[in-house]
């Protein structure tokens, strides 16, 4: 779908043209509005359809008249998925006179636009839209940080009291997150490195200039605490997979030993089941002899297994 925006006093307005100044928001496009798209601006088919490959890393193209951003930005995805942090690639398209987004479904970062939350936003201020997009991913992927290291510390609480699969399995799950994080935040930070050398972009205000040091700064930040917390994460699913195993033997070593004080009354039974002389087979008290005497060994086994710390 294809969305045109422009600000106003009272706030982003819908309006059916293109006119300069205006935001050209694209959603999973149709191969129709794609070709439309092409024709309008004269741009690259691969400038609407990069930004549509989810595997598509972070950079800058220039074309003639048309400059391309591609950003990584995160997103959370719905209670219950695989994976509950992925990251998205925002096509950021500078025209001569306008701005066009393209993505494959729904951005948190585009939301905050949209919802007004954004400060000094104008469709009409191309450099700083593209800036304040920028240092709003960064800050949402340190949101989005925070949300990951919080609940890796109520799973590792959960883990201290069960010993089950699916505690490392949702650690699994959020350490996929992470690499995500990881890669994005990496390849964003070199694209920004590259954003004082894009003539279509002016940094030379002070506001710009200040707003590009941030989003500079909170990406690596990000970065950094990503870094850790992939560290942190890996070391507490290998020290709990140890427990688990740990657990296993201490279960498996109870078992071995309860099975060798049980074969003590099954060797004497079995010895006086056989269909041969015994002694005290004559005797009307040998049944009770025979299981006094097997509990005293079985009782006598358990302490000598207590001594050498097996039980």
């Amino acid at each position: 779908m294809i969305f045109i925006q422009i600000s106003t006093e009272d706030g982003l307005s819908e309006i059916e043209d293109y006119v300069e100044g205006c935001w050209v928001r694209v959603v999973n496009p149709t191969e129709k509005e794609i070709a439309t798209l092409i024709d309008r601006f004269d741009m690259p088919l691969d400038f609407i359809t990069d930004p549509l490959d989810l595997d598509e890393r972070a950079r800058v193209e220039v074309e003639e008249s048309n400059t391309l951003i591609l950003l990584r930005s995160p997103k959370r995805e719905p209670e219950g998925s695989a994976i509950p942090f992925i990251t998205l690639p925002i096509g950021i398209i500078l025209t001569s006179d306008m701005i066009i987004t393209v993505s494959l479904t729904e951005v948190d970062v585009i939301q905050e636009f949209l919802n007004g939350l954004v400060r000094n936003f104008d469709t009409r201020l191309r450099t700083r839209f593209v800036l304040q997009l920028c240092y709003r991913s960064a800050l949402r992927f340190l949101r989005y940080l925070k949300e990951i290291n919080r609940l890796t510390n109520k799973m590792e609480n959960e883990l201290h009291r069960s010993t089950k699969n699916e505690q490392l399995i949702n650690l699994f799950s959020l350490q996929k997150s992470l690499v995500y994080f990881t890669t994005s935040l990496r390849t964003n930070s070199l694209m920004f490195e590259k954003f004082p050398y894009i003539a279509a972009l002016d940094i030379s205000a002070e506001y710009e200039e200040d707003l590009y040091e941030e989003a500079v700064i909170e990406n690596k930040q990000g970065l950094e605490m990503a870094n850790i917390y992939t560290s942190i994460l890996t070391g507490m699913m290998d020290a709990f997979a140890s427990v688990i195993n740990n657990n296993v033997n201490v279960v498996m070593k109870l078992l071995t030993s309860v099975t060798m004080l049980l074969m003590i009354p099954t060797f004497i039974t079995s010895m006086y089941g056989m269909n041969v002389r015994l002694p005290f087979q004559d005797d009307p008290l040998a049944f009770i002899e025979v299981m006094v005497l097997s509990l005293i060994l079985v009782i006598c086994g358990f302490f000598v297994l207590v001594r050498k710390k097996v039980l």
